[in-house]
């Protein structure tokens, strides 16, 4: 094992141990406000983005754009040829930047791009673009694929099963995580009538990661009992009879506390590994989604609401 590699895996686990964790995170939605739960944020290593005095949105997106820097801090410090699995990782960034800039192109109000810096793949070539025909046209010629559409909703979800796809064939340790990730995407897209048509890439890829059943699923039960029993745990706590939101908020909490899971895991051998970076990934990524979630609690008004996180997360 490289050099990088022992440098990579050592400093890795060092960002791993500077996470806030599920205490931290209830500590902060416990808190009676927004301002209060920033002021204390800004004091830990997410202060490297977190600010007093921003909106919810801003601060979530600050929160994320955190977790971020320190996975290409994560990526810089291993080899350049092993650190793909970092970037298919990373590439789920440059999916919320493209979507971002379809969302401006279509009139409505995005978030602030996130910086991916050397990571960035076709994003600087996407963010010149004017329409959405020239967004299109630019994927379909990079490791995205075309999306088959230039609708916002239908390019999203594209996006989002093309970097499942990528990391499911990047980074083995996280395959299970992709597939999961995608039967949530697709709970989502048949909750409100979205599901991508046969033939389309974005059907195409979800068939490559949950199998072609999904494709008859047309209740919250059907798309249980299609998916590959490898995933089905993604969806195991939704109403067989309901698309609520609260069930997929929870189904979605549930896939972030198994991928934390999965990569303490991962991150524990002691001898330098790629897979430990990539437990470290998860680690991190996990954390930003719990804290998120805390800031939406605090700003809500904190205090009891705070036992909502700490029943699934």
């Amino acid at each position: 094992m490289s050099a990088a590699w022992v440098a990579a895996t050592t400093r890795g686990r060092g960002l791993a141990r500077r996470r806030l964790g599920r205490d931290g995170a209830l500590r902060l939605a416990r808190l009676e406000g927004l301002e209060p739960a920033l002021a204390e944020l800004a004091q830990t290593p997410y202060g490297h983005d977190v600010r007093r005095g921003m909106d919810l949105p801003a601060a979530r997106h600050a929160v994320s754009a955190a977790a971020l820097w320190n996975l290409r801090v994560l990526a810089g410090w291993g080899p350049a040829l092993g650190a793909g699995r970092v970037y298919a990782l990373v590439a789920g960034f440059e999916a919320a930047n493209i979507s971002g800039h379809l969302a401006a192109i279509d009139g409505r109000v995005p978030s602030p791009p996130f910086e991916l810096g050397s990571m960035a793949g076709v994003w600087p070539v996407v963010a010149r673009a004017r329409v959405p025909a020239e967004v299109r046209r630019v994927l379909a010629s990079s490791p995205w694929g075309d999306p088959g559409t230039e609708d916002f909703a239908g390019v999203r979800l594209a996006l989002r099963l093309a970097w499942a796809r990528r990391v499911a064939a990047a980074v083995p340790e996280a395959a299970l995580w992709a597939g999961a990730s995608t039967a949530l995407a697709m709970a989502r897209a048949l909750a409100v009538g979205a599901a991508p048509a046969p033939g389309t890439p974005a059907a195409r890829d979800a068939t490559r990661l949950l199998g072609s059943r999904w494709a008859t699923a047309r209740s919250p039960g059907d798309l249980v009992d299609a998916l590959p029993h490898s995933v089905r745990w993604a969806l195991s706590g939704v109403d067989p009879g309901s698309w609520a939101e609260a069930d997929l908020w929870q189904a979605e909490a549930r896939w972030w506390v198994r991928v934390e899971s999965d990569a303490a895991a991962l991150a524990v051998p002691p001898r330098p590994d790629p897979s430990v970076v990539v437990g470290v990934a998860g680690l991190l990524g996990a954390d930003a989604w719990r804290i998120r979630a805390a800031l939406e609690l605090a700003a809500r008004g904190g205090g009891p609401l705070a036992e909502v996180l700490d029943a699934v997360a």
